[in-house]
């Protein structure tokens, strides 16, 4: 039998003023105020669904220009909102030397430390502190303490972000309308295909129907095999036609006669009597005028003459 175990990761607190990190395995990542906007805000809804829409004009009098993504979770009767940029807190991880390949899970500071009933003391320059239910920083100056933040056994929530890669490329209205564009594309694609693949539905037919008609073989290469044949023989008939048109047509010396004509597997044969060897010149050229290739021979005053079609 075998059991699961859940595996475990350490947790960083990280800050714009964080040393650089040297990173053996994935770490789950709290971020600091400094790497994001949050409210606390009362509304006239009843769900978090209903607040999402909103995120974006309720931030929209405090933040600088970027391309920001928003969430937002409900503790009590009120809201917790958040606005932040995934490039800046990506390059920030980056700078400190956590790659995106070893983040296991991200948090904002707001809703891992807002327990806290002191202020703690994070490095020289600053302190973290809860002051009206926010998570905030303030300069060291302003506090006494020497009791350093510390994460070993803290209890993370289920209140993680997603960080975008490639957020900063694009910003939604973009993507909705490249995913719109896309679609139109896949939809006028998917139209040709149907409309090709009728047509080739439309051409099968009328191929079966032909090859009924005619008595075609089943298969294209039969029927190129048959052809080729078919094409072989009439060469070979246009050229015995030609031959017999010459050998007919041709004016023998007195005395001279063709004796026999036969014709056998492609070779046509003819037989010259009352010859003698040297007169056959003349019929010679008019065979070499028309292009014919053949072979020639004297056995007992018989000129034997042999063509291959």
């Amino acid at each position: 039998m075998f059991s699961k175990f859940k595996r475990q990761f350490d947790t960083i607190f990280v800050d714009v003023n964080s040393a650089n990190f040297e990173l053996d395995d994935s770490v789950n990542v709290i971020l600091s105020p400094s790497l994001y906007w949050v409210k606390k805000v009362s509304l006239p809804v009843k769900s978090l669904r209903d607040v999402k829409p909103l995120l974006e004009s309720l931030f929209e009098d405090i933040l600088p220009d970027g391309r920001y993504s928003y969430t937002a979770y409900k503790e009590g009767d009120e809201y917790f909102i958040f606005a932040y940029e995934d490039k800046y807190i990506l390059d920030t991880l980056a700078q400190k030397g956590i790659p995106f390949a070893k983040i296991n899970k991200v948090y904002f500071a707001q809703s891992e430390l807002s327990s806290l009933e002191d202020a703690k003391k994070l490095n020289e320059e600053e302190v973290i502190l809860v002051q009206d239910g926010i998570v905030i920083l303030l300069p060291a100056k302003f506090s006494e303490t020497d009791d350093k933040l510390e994460l070993n056994g803290i209890e993370l929530s289920k209140r993680t972000i997603s960080l975008k890669q490639f957020g900063h490329i694009l910003n939604e209205k973009s993507l909705y309308t490249i995913v719109a564009l896309f679609l139109v594309m896949v939809l006028l694609v998917l139209s040709e295909y149907i409309i090709t693949l009728n047509k080739v539905n439309n051409l099968q037919t009328q191929r079966e129907a032909l090859f009924a008609k005619y008595k075609l073989k089943p298969t294209m290469i039969q029927n190129r095999s048959l052809l080729k044949k078919y094409e072989s023989t009439y060469k070979s008939q246009i050229e015995l036609r030609k031959l017999m048109a010459t050998v007919l047509s041709m004016r023998l010396k007195d005395g001279q006669r063709l004796k026999s004509v036969s014709y056998k597997n492609k070779k046509f044969k003819l037989q010259y009597i009352g010859l003698k060897k040297g007169q056959e010149s003349y019929i010679e050229s008019s065979f070499k005028n028309k292009g014919f290739t053949y072979s020639a021979q004297f056995k007992k005053d018989i000129w034997y003459v042999e063509f291959k079609l």
